[in-house]
């Protein structure tokens, strides 16, 4: 089922940044002054004893959740509060329904990894560092990184030759930064090329993870 609305936002992103906004006792006393009435920014700030610049911030982020409005009264500016927009979220919060429709998303299934013949502690790298099939960063620490190498070796087979566009498409696929990962394998001698480049392969004795 798709959640998306229009405008590119899913009920959940809507419900989190509107509980976000009431996440503060300052929102909240804001909010309890706007529904007796439009007030301005320096009024607001004097009635809680605190300084435009933070009003103006709580206000900024009520505005993001659509629970305010600025208006033009002459040369005067208010905030109104949009008191629909708050009692329909708050009943739309409180319903099962709704709140089934933003169920947290399953993480990426990693499963794969505990099919590959590796240490626990080979298997945990790529557990922490792959979303999906996904590698979510390249590992600074060597230790990690060669972990996460001799696994993309294996994505070439021994004996064929590669062009470098096949190897960058087969590196891509995994994490977008494919240079760099391919400058990492010929370095750590995972990957062999002609010189001056053209060709890839990998050499046989690379080890099997």
């Amino acid at each position: 089922m798709n959640h998306q609305k229009a405008g590119g936002t899913t009920p959940a992103e809507e419900m989190e940044r509107f509980f976000k906004a009431l996440a503060d006792r300052n929102r909240l006393y804001i909010i309890g002054l706007l529904k007796e009435r439009p007030r301005r920014v320096g009024e607001l700030a004097e009635t809680l004893g605190l300084s435009e610049p933070t009003v103006s911030h709580h206000l900024s982020r009520l505005h993001e959740a659509g629970l305010v409005n600025l208006q033009a009264i002459g040369n005067t500016r208010v905030y109104m509060l949009r008191a629909d927009t708050l009692e329909a979220t708050l009943r739309r919060g409180l319903d099962y329904r709704a709140l089934a429709q933003v169920a947290p998303t399953p993480p990426p299934d990693t499963s794969w990894v505990d099919e590959l013949p590796l240490s626990e502690e080979d298997r945990k790298v790529m557990h922490d560092h792959f979303e999906g099939t996904q590698l979510k960063v390249i590992p600074t620490k060597q230790k990690k990184l060669l972990v996460i190498l001799r696994w993309l070796a294996q994505k070439f087979a021994p004996g064929v030759k590669y062009s470098e566009q096949e190897v960058n498409a087969i590196l891509k696929a995994i994490h977008p930064d494919y240079a760099r990962l391919r400058r990492e394998l010929i370095d750590h001698r995972l990957l062999l090329r002609e010189s001056g480049g053209g060709m890839y392969w990998r050499p046989p004795e690379t080890p099997e993870s």
